[in-house]
């Protein structure tokens, strides 16, 4: 009886722990945005979408933000999810390459560069 009791608290105890740990560390993106010099780029708009269709009409925006004076935007709480990202500042976007961003892992600090041009 002491053994099952002792097997069931070590259990519930490991759960406990894995689910606590992943509470810990939200999913979160960092983005850093770079003009085709490599330079990074200040006031460049960021936003998200879910879905190829909500992408292609530019609607339903799930998180967006303004890359600061380093050229990053950090994105905290997110699904661990791929992303199609539009990134536009002035005349310059990221369309032609860098529209996808894979599947974030979870409970991660991820991190992507995108080349506006």
């Amino acid at each position: 009886m002491k053994k099952i009791f002792l097997l069931s608290a070590v259990v519930v105890l490991a759960l406990v722990f894995s689910d606590a740990q992943a509470q810990l560390f939200n999913t979160s993106l960092t983005i850093t945005v770079r003009d085709e010099t490599g330079n990074t780029v200040e006031g460049a708009e960021v936003k998200l979408f879910k879905s190829e269709q909500d992408y292609l009409k530019e609607q339903n925006v799930v998180l967006e933000g303004i890359s600061d004076s380093k050229g990053l935007v950090k994105l905290k709480k997110m699904q661990a999810l791929s992303y199609y990202v539009i990134v536009r500042k002035d005349d310059k976007d990221n369309s032609g390459g860098g529209e996808i961003i894979g599947k974030l892992e979870e409970g991660k600090f991820n991190k992507v560069t995108i080349v506006i041009q």
